[in-house]
């Protein structure tokens, strides 16, 4: 999918993902994105099973479009 969209890296070599991109994926500050290589290309993944409290990705669920754990959410009641 190319959306036509270009963004500079700063100087600290961060990019901004647009607002409607965010919006499109559900991408939420605190959401933990996975980057890898695939041949030539670098690709972003949200990591939709990261517990949006400590970041483990053990035992996770959603509860209002957020992952949270069995161990945080204990902590929660």
């Amino acid at each position: 999918m190319e959306s036509g969209i270009a963004r500079k890296i700063d100087d600290l070599g961060r990019i901004v993902i647009p607002a409607e991109t965010r919006r499109m994926f559900n991408i939420r500050e605190g959401d933990q994105l996975s980057i890898s290589i695939e041949g030539s290309n670098i690709v972003l993944r949200k990591l939709d099973s990261t517990c949006v409290f400590c970041g483990t990705t053990d035992h996770v669920t959603a509860f209002k479009e957020r992952g949270v754990c069995s161990s945080c959410r204990n902590q929660l009641v």
